[in-house]
Formats: C-alpha cells, sequence, structure tokens
C-alpha cells in the first residue's frame, strides 16, 4: 500500500511546482510559501481530526517531538530556498536541481537508518546524478544577448535550488525518525506547525508582510491550490514513509519531474533540449532501478 501513497505523493508534488510557478510571477517567494503554508497546515489538522488522531498528541515523546520540529526547520528552509529558485528559474531546470537531493538522502539513510545500499542502487545513484547534470546545461542554440541578461539570475537560482536539495534530503532522514511510532498524519501536521511559524518569521524579517494585501486574487487562487497539491503530497509521501524504506520511497517521489516537466511544456511553453531529454530519461531509469 506504501507504494500507492508514494507515487500519490509524485503526482501532487509534480502539480504543486506548476501551481505554485503561476502564483509567484508577481508575489514575493517568501511571502507565498507563508501563505501556502497556511493552506497546507489547515488541510493537515483537518485530516487529523477526521482519522480521529488528536488525542496522540499528549503521547509524543521527547525525542519525536525533537525530530519533528528539526524535520519541520529542514522543510521550511527548503521550501524557502525552492520557490526562491523557481521565481527566477525555469521550471524544467529548478526541479531536476531539487529532485537530486535523492542521492543526498540514499547515502544519509545508510549512514543513520542503516539502509543497504546495493550495487544496483550505486548504479542508479550515478544514472541520477548524470541524468541531472544533463538537465541543467544550457540549450547550445540559446542567444547570446538572453544568455547575457540572464548571466546574473542563473546564479542565484542555481545557489538555491542547490540548498533546498540539501534541505529536502535532511527533512526526509529528520522525518522518518520523527514519525516512527507515530500517526503519519498527526507528525504532517506538526511539522506543518514547524515550517509555517519559520515561513512567517521569514517574512517579517524581511519586512515583506506588507506586501500579502498587494497579490492579486489570480496568483492568490494559485498559490492556495498549490497549498492543497503540496497537502495531498504531504500525506502520501509521509504516509508512505512510515510504511515503506525511505531509499526507495524518495526516488519514487522524485518522480514527479515527470509530472512537471509535462505541465511546464503545457503551460509556460518550456521546452527540453536534446540532452535535457536524455538527462531525465536517465533520472527516470535510475529511480525505477532503485525501486526494483
Amino acid at each position: 500500500m506504501w507504494l500507492a501513497y508514494a507515487f500519490g505523493s509524485a503526482f501532487f508534488a509534480g502539480v504543486t511546482s506548476i501551481l505554485a510557478k503561476c502564483g509567484i510571477k508577481r508575489t514575493d517567494s517568501n511571502v507565498a510559501t507563508a501563505v501556502r503554508t497556511v493552506v497546507v497546515l489547515v488541510f493537515s489538522w483537518v485530516l487529523v481530526f477526521m482519522v480521529g488522531a488528536q488525542g496522540e498528541i499528549g503521547l509524543v515523546e521527547g525525542h519525536t517531538w525533537l525530530f519533528l520540529i528539526l524535520s519541520g526547520i529542514a522543510t521550511g528552509a527548503s521550501w524557502l530556498c525552492y520557490f526562491r529558485a523557481l521565481q527566477t528559474g525555469d521550471v524544467n531546470k529548478v526541479v531536476p536541481i531539487d529532485k537530486s537531493s535523492t542521492v543526498l538522502t540514499i547515502v544519509l539513510a545508510f549512514l543513520f537508518l542503516n539502509e543497504s545500499v546495493s550495487p544496483l542502487k550505486i548504479v542508479s545513484v550515478v544514472l541520477i546524478g548524470l541524468g541531472t547534470y544533463l538537465m541543467i546545461q544550457k540549450k547550445e542554440t540559446g542567444e547570446k544577448k538572453e544568455a547575457g541578461e540572464k548571466k546574473e539570475a542563473v546564479g542565484t537560482w542555481f545557489l538555491y535550488a542547490c540548498l533546498s536539495a540539501v534541505f529536502a534530503s535532511l527533512t526526509s532522514i529528520l522525518g522518518k525518525v520523527g514519525i516512527s511510532g507515530l500517526n503519519s498524519d498527526l507528525g504532517t501536521a506538526i511539522r506543518t506547525s514547524v515550517v509555517l511559524v519559520m515561513a512567517w518569521v521569514v517574512v517579517f524579517a524581511t519586512k515583506k508582510q506588507h506586501t500579502v494585501r498587494e497579490i492579486t486574487g489570480k496568483e492568490l487562487l494559485f498559490i492556495c491550490l498549490s497549498g492543497l497539491a503540496t497537502g495531498g503530497s504531504w500525506l502520501c509521501y509521509y504516509r508512505a514513509l512510515q510504511e515503506g524504506p525511505a531509499s526507495v520511497v524518495v526516488p519514487i517521489d522524485k518522480l514527479s519531474i515527470l509530472v512537471t516537466i509535462a505541465f511546464s511544456y503545457m503551460v509556460f511553453k518550456e521546452r527540453l533540449s536534446k540532452k535535457g531529454m536524455a538527462g531525465l530519461a536517465l533520472i527516470v531509469v535510475g529511480t525505477m532501478l532503485m525501486i526494483l
């Protein structure tokens, strides 16, 4: 059953990136993240009460609280970096970098969760890494003028995308430890509460809180829809993570790149180069080998 939840997580995660991109054309990415988190938080706690897990809060042990909070902080940092990168970079370049967190997750799962690393997984990691590299390469036929104008921005989104991948990997490992013996829906709701606090602290620290009133109705709609998609992805993801191995659940979740690439072409007309297509194929093959 955890496989079904893992694939459900991948679908919703893929949709999230597109909806979020539509919602941050003019809206500050940190503000959008904070607003989205409100939606995710409501979604998460509604489900907790639906399954009757709210009574378990008093039973949560100290070390579980610690790892859930740390996981929430890592998630918040990953989100803030990811949506900053998404605001200035192409979806079909930012997403592959973010999904490369699979590689680091496997290493951390081996070191801290004692999950085995087989020769097949090593081959998978190499394929995913090589695929990611090919996908973020510039198109050979790009115009020089356009390249010059984007030169400064490229360094910025690339840095944030890489940081997003690092924090996403930490989120998976900390979350795996934090939901051991705990209802996954309740764990998700607690983590989301931490993310909400962190996101709004960043908004007020950067003095962007007044821009909330300036969000257009259309962008607010997309931000809220991306929050709902994120909530669905999270709930599926942590249910899968609770029942299945992190080194398999995480790669399946990263297949959301297929959904994202497809929608980025339909919505934003972002086309993959031949290198990009080859890179995407390597990522998919590497992921499927890891699932096996």
